[in-house]
């Protein structure tokens, strides 16, 4: 806009006067960002209308009113990357392509101040890579910025990316970062950066106080847990070594930090990828008599990464053949746990363990597999992935290779076990299913009653099916989780074969298990009614008829509801107990015979009204 204008706008609105500089700046070919249109460039001022006509990627002259612009439009400087990839797209795609972090530079250099926050450089980023390749491209990219002198890096996304007027190196960046912080968790993560620098010859003197910090924080800090303060004494070590300061002399030593064998465990699963060989090497050495077992019991807990390096450890140590036999009892007693199961079929073919998993690719690997995922989906709080649901469903050759060896009579109770798996959706569920019927044809039957069961619906009441899903949550959310913290606890014990609170456990596993399948089947088919279809022209769910004997001759009335209505002492009858379902569609005066166990009596209607106008 020209100032002949921008001042006829701000004398027709006064308010407008502190914002002139920013409608001067709204120019015809000036680019800029609105908050709902995104990137645009300005093509014209209308006088006439008292508008800036704008090009926006997906609103071509779109109007606007100036004043309404002044709060929610950006004019950008020349300078700013999204300009600049439109006016040298060249330049910015060679510099996405092999200058990441001078990108960054550059993106700083068009901000107020050369300081921007971590959001909002996200944001610029992500439209001049494009949204597809940011996120992989700004993996790779943040390394190279953290490693470039001119910036600093914030710590938090809330803080700002600087750039500096003086480059320091990173080296320096750490140590500054180092002197500045009292947590021992980050004091650690630093020592390790500098142990990982290329110039760290050059700052012993530095890492002379590094290693004093380090030290006072795995001796002294409280706010570390034990797998923290073992990684942060091996860094500690690191440092002296390279120092040529006598480790033994530093305290707590890594062995006095493992010396405790019941407290590996909850370590292992807390200690860094990275870390995880050294563990089991310090594991060997601390403990040289009881290591094969400590490992083989952190192997049974074990999660992700640390599963495998239990396993090459057990290996590489010898120990194959009691690798395999341990694996093999623990498919037995029903202890092979998630993370393992997952490791054994991802291994059934390599040539490092084929020969070692052989005999455990059997039909009760699957059952083990089903329950695991039907655990993990009950106890899982979100929809997160299940990684062995994933690897059953991606691997197509999986289920083929543990029904090799199966019976028809077991491949159907395994398809009936995955019809009622919580950790799969109902498509998948199909896709798994057509691969059982593949090898064995005549589950094609379990499929098709179960899709008839489905569709035979339950008519219940609204209070009946409020009961029977209380029933269900309070079976999944409560009971199976108490159950399987039970049989956890009970494998505490020892000897899994007189074990008595193991068994008891386990069958009460089964009837939760079951009880929950019938009640999903029966709440699927369930459709709730208010009983207002049921006529007085002929019974139906929702009548009250009364019936004579013709034996006594003594007359007896009846209410007819939902199929989970039973009550007895008040005769009230579910339509699908025997006489409910024999007086179903019968009118005054019609007859009827029911049979119930060893008797058989016959009835005549005397009368019908419906439920809903007696209440």
């Amino acid at each position: 806009m020209n100032s002949e204008a921008v001042s006829a706008l701000i004398a027709k609105n006064p308010a407008l006067k502190a914002a002139k500089a920013k409608l001067e700046a709204m120019e015809p070919g000036a680019y800029c960002v609105h908050r709902s249109w995104g990137f645009g460039r300005i093509k014209q001022y209308d006088e006439a209308a008292h508008r800036l006509i704008i090009d926006f990627k997906d609103k071509q002259d779109h109007p606007m009113d100036p004043a309404f612009c002044v709060n929610t439009l950006d004019v950008l400087p020349a300078n700013h990357l999204l300009v600049r990839k439109e006016t040298e797209p060249e330049k910015i795609a060679e510099l996405i392509a092999e200058q990441p972090a001078q990108l960054v530079v550059e993106a700083l250099e068009s901000y107020p101040n050369s300081a921007a926050t971590v959001i909002e450089m996200e944001i610029v980023l992500a439209q001049v890579v494009g949204p597809e390749k940011f996120k992989k491209w700004w993996s790779a990219a943040k390394k190279a910025v953290a490693k470039d002198p001119r910036i600093a890096i914030p710590e938090k996304k809330t803080e700002c990316y600087v750039l500096r007027e003086i480059p320091v190196s990173v080296e320096d960046e750490i140590l500054e970062q180092f002197k500045a912080t009292r947590s021992a968790r980050r004091r650690i993560a630093l020592a390790e950066e500098l142990l990982g620098s290329a110039s760290k010859k050059d700052l012993k003197t530095d890492l002379g106080e590094i290693l004093k910090g380090v030290t006072d924080a795995v001796r002294d800090s409280n706010q570390i847990a034990p797998a923290e303060r073992l990684y942060g004494a091996a860094v500690r070590d690191d440092l002296a070594k390279f120092l040529g300061v006598e480790e033994s002399a530093l305290e707590p030593s890594q062995a006095s930090i493992v010396a405790n064998v019941r407290d590996l465990p909850a370590i292992a699963e807390k200690i860094p990828v990275h870390f995880q060989g050294r563990f089991l090497e310090l594991i060997s050495e601390t403990h040289p008599i009881e290591c094969r077992d400590i490992v083989f019991n952190l192997l049974k807990v074990s999660q992700g990464k640390f599963t495998t390096e239990c396993i090459n450890f057990l290996v590489e140590q010898g120990h194959a053949d009691e690798l395999a036999a341990a694996l093999k009892r623990w498919q037995t007693e029903q202890n092979l746990r998630a993370p393992v199961l997952l490791w054994i079929v991802k291994n059934r073919h390599s040539k490092k363990f084929a020969k070692l998993l052989n005999d455990l690719i059997t039909p009760r690997l699957l059952s083990a597999i089903f329950f695991a995922i039907d655990y993990e989906a009950l106890q899982a709080a979100s929809a997160r992935r299940i990684p062995l649901a994933d690897i059953l469903s991606d691997d197509s050759e999986l289920i083929a290779d543990l029904l090799a060896t199966a019976d028809p009579e077991t491949a159907r109770d395994l398809a009936n076990t995955l019809m009622l798996n919580q950790g799969f959706e109902e498509l998948t569920k199909k896709s798994l299913l057509a691969r059982f019927i593949k090898i064995f044809p005549g589950i094609q039957s379990l499929v098709a009653s179960e899709a008839e069961s489905r569709e035979e619906q339950l008519l219940v009441s609204r209070s009946s099916y409020d009961r029977r899903r209380e029933e269900y949550e309070t079976i999944v959310a409560k009971k199976i989780p108490e159950n399987s913290r039970a049989i956890a606890s009970a494998r505490e014990h020892g000897d899994l074969k007189e074990n008595s609170e193991y068994k008891m456990a386990k069958q009460d596993q089964q009837v939760l298990m079951a009880r929950k399948g019938a009640l999903e089947r029966e709440l699927a088919r369930a459709r709730v009614t208010d009983f207002t279809e049921a006529t007085t022209e002929q019974i139906g769910v929702g009548s009250i008829v009364e019936v004579r004997s013709q034996a006594s001759g003594q007359t007896t009335r009846y209410t007819i509801l939902g199929a989970w209505d039973g009550d007895p002492d008040n005769h009230v009858v579910s339509y699908k107990t025997p006489l409910g379902a024999a007086l179903l569609g019968k009118k005054v005066g019609e007859h009827i015979n029911v049979k119930s166990g060893t008797n058989d009596e016959d009835y005549v209607v005397v009368s019908l009204a419906r439920y809903v106008d007696a209440r």
